[in-house]
């Protein structure tokens, strides 16, 4: 199974998701479940912003080699689940056919359905807000998946 996380411009939010998702499912031991991410608005080949380096290195996470790219029609025939930052991105991924396997990633997540805020532009304490709002969500995310997992194996 593959995730595609989904933001603006590839730089902050959806690179974070990818990379905290990346060592959870290290963490859990969680087979054949991969990650990505890219952004409706990317730039090709742009680094991760300096916030989001920064927070991911205080977090023990690297977002050094990350280069966006842009959300497109490739991408999501590959994902078997989109998730989105807020609601243009999910009309985006829906748009470009992934209706059906596109969701807000906290309304997947089992949360009431918002976006994750964006730390552009912000100091690092708004970026570190954001860190956590997205660990919590794609912990949940990830219990999901498993659970869904299991429920098919039975």
């Amino acid at each position: 199974m593959h995730l595609l996380f989904v933001c603006t411009g590839n730089t902050c939010r959806s690179p974070l998701a990818e990379v905290i998702a990346r060592r959870m499912i290290a963490d859990r031991a969680i087979a054949d479940l991969t990650v990505g991410s890219a952004g409706t608005s990317a730039w090709a080949e742009s680094p991760a912003s300096d916030g989001a380096l920064l927070v991911a290195l205080e977090q023990g996470l690297d977002l050094g080699d990350h280069r966006s790219q842009p959300l497109a029609q490739e991408l999501v025939s590959k994902a078997q689940v989109i998730l989105t930052m807020g609601p243009h991105h999910l009309d985006r991924a829906e748009a470009l056919g992934g209706m059906g396997r596109s969701w807000l990633l906290t309304d997947y997540a089992g949360e009431t359905p918002r976006p994750i805020s964006d730390p552009f532009g912000g100091d690092l304490d708004v970026y570190r807000a954001t860190f956590v709002e997205l660990e919590l969500a794609i912990d949940a995310v990830l219990d999901r998946i498993v659970a869904d997992r299991s429920r098919r194996a039975h």
